[in-house]
C-alpha cells in the first residue's frame, strides 16, 4: 500500500508540474512566412527573381519583345522570370512565376515554361517541367512545333527543373538540356 501510496503522490506532483508550465500563444511562437514576396531586380523592364540564374538578364534584354511573347504564352500574373537559358541559334527556354505560393514551403510556388524555336521553321522539340516533390509527375509538351513547346505548368515548380530537347532536320539532338527553376540546393 505504501509503494501505491507514493506513486500517487508522485504522480499527482508530476500533474501539477505539467500544469504550472506556461503555454506558448501563437503570438509567442516564431514565424516563418512562406509566402514572402521574391526578391526581384529589373531587366528591360522586366521582373527578375534576384536568384534566377547568371545570364537571365542579359538574354531578356537581348530580346525583349521575345521574352514578353514568352511571359503572355504563359497568361496573366506570370510576370516574374526565374530564368532564361540561350542554346545557340536553335531556341530559348524560359521560367515565368506570379509570384505566390500554392502551399506551406518557399518553393511552392508555380511556374510556367516555355521553350520557343529560333529557328524560324519546324522541328521535333519539347519542354518538361519537374518539381523537386517526388509525389508529383512531370508535365511536358513535345511534338514538331515551329513557334514554341509549352506553356507547361506546375503548382510547385520552384526548386524543381526545366528540360528543354530539340532535333535538327537531319536528326542530330541540338538541345539536350536541364535547368534547375529558381535558387535551391
Amino acid at each position: 500500500m505504501k509503494t501505491s501510496l507514493r506513486l500517487g503522490v508522485v504522480a499527482a506532483a508530476l500533474l501539477s508540474a505539467v500544469a504550472a508550465i506556461p503555454t506558448a500563444s501563437a503570438a509567442d511562437l516564431p514565424s516563418v512566412k512562406t509566402d514572402a514576396p521574391l526578391q526581384t531586380v529589373k531587366a528591360a523592364g522586366f521582373n527578375v527573381d534576384r536568384h534566377a540564374k547568371a545570364g537571365t538578364a542579359k538574354i531578356l534584354t537581348a530580346n525583349a519583345q521575345l521574352a514578353a511573347a514568352s511571359a503572355n504564352v504563359c497568361g496573366a500574373g506570370y510576370t516574374i522570370s526565374t530564368g532564361a537559358w540561350r542554346y545557340g541559334t536553335w531556341g530559348t527556354t524560359y521560367t515565368w512565376t506570379n509570384g505566390n505560393t500554392t502551399g506551406p514551403n518557399y518553393e511552392d510556388r508555380p511556374i510556367c515554361a516555355v521553350f520557343f524555336n529560333d529557328t524560324g521553321s519546324a522541328h521535333y522539340m519539347g519542354v518538361r517541367l519537374s518539381t523537386n516533390y517526388t509525389s508529383i509527375g512531370p508535365v511536358r509538351n513535345f511534338g514538331t512545333f515551329s513557334s514554341y513547346a509549352g506553356p507547361v505548368y506546375q503548382s510547385k515548380g520552384y526548386c524543381g527543373t526545366v528540360y528543354s530537347y530539340m532535333k535538327a532536320p537531319n536528326g542530330a539532338v541540338v538541345v539536350d538540356n536541364d535547368q534547375t527553376v529558381g535558387a535551391c540546393d
